[in-house]
């Protein structure tokens, strides 16, 4: 008898184009190994160009979603993405009570690839008060964490990160997809580390960010401590963008973690 694959939530908004949010973490999710469900907070009609509109899902529909997989199937991880609202950060701490001790990865999603604001003031303060003390880990890219912590434009990673955890998560990792270098500092309190990824400049990079967020949620769900899954993500992450599908549409293209550029994956059918 097999054993039980474990089952991985996203709660965050949908991109119509494929790229980023929901339709990216279930990829990760996927490529990484495990089932991925969904918790839609809300509608983007977006393409790689820019996002055109966005509808917000009520919270209490938010709430029966996690309900539904929770009660059913279990809950191993979360990824927590795109919320929006601050009625949308309330709904999601209210149903992370719902999935008992499952480690919570929140991935601040503040601006979009094309520039379009996807986190409202009121609902920022929300995220700090009220879901980041709840998290395990928080995967801020360096504007995220300044952002969320106030700080000045010469602080270094290190200190975003230690800012990031004085909000109260468990760790922090603060990515360096922003640098010349892609460095991430990974800080749980204790321990300051650095990641070291890979810079692919012709790749393409929509959606890195809820890939690398929803991979670290994949391998806590596995059973690996928190600095190791981020060395996992980290490497899911940026072989997903060396992978990138240039091609697709007129604006930022999407990652793509199964490397499908490649051919390998085309046509295959199951047996």
């Amino acid at each position: 008898m097999s054993s039980r694959i474990p089952a991985v939530l996203s709660i965050a908004g949908s991109d119509s184009g494929g790229g980023a949010g929901i339709q990216a973490d279930l990829k990760a999710f996927a490529r990484c190994g495990v089932h991925g469900m969904t918790a839609i907070t809300a509608i983007t009609a977006q393409s790689t160009v820019g996002v055109g509109a966005v509808e917000a899902v009520s919270p209490e529909t938010i709430v029966a979603q996690v309900r539904a997989v929770a009660e059913d199937i279990g809950v191993d991880a979360v990824k927590v993405g795109m919320l929006g609202t601050a009625e949308a950060v309330d709904a999601v701490v209210d149903a992370l009570g719902l999935v008992g001790g499952a480690p919570v990865v929140v991935d601040p999603v503040m601006v979009a690839e094309s520039g379009a604001v996807l986190l409202d003031t009121d609902a920022r303060q929300a995220l700090v008060e009220r879901l980041l003390p709840l998290a395990t880990v928080v995967t801020p890219n360096i504007p995220e964490a300044k952002a969320l912590t106030g700080a000045g434009e010469g602080d270094s990673q290190e200190e975003l990160a230690r800012g990031i955890v004085a909000l109260g998560p468990k760790a922090a990792v603060v990515t360096g997809g922003h640098c010349e270098e892609v460095v991430d500092l990974f800080f749980d309190g204790s321990q300051a580390v650095t990641i070291e990824g890979e810079r692919h400049a012709d790749g393409a990079s929509h959606g890195s960010g809820c890939t690398h967020s929803s991979a670290l949620a994949a391998h806590l769900a596995l059973g690996a401590a928190p600095l190791e899954a981020a060395r996992r993500a980290r490497e899911v992450a940026s072989a997903a963008v060396a992978a990138g599908l240039r091609e697709i549409g007129e604006g930022a293209g999407p990652v793509d973690v199964f490397d499908l550029s490649s051919g390998r994956h085309r046509g295959a059918s199951l047996k």
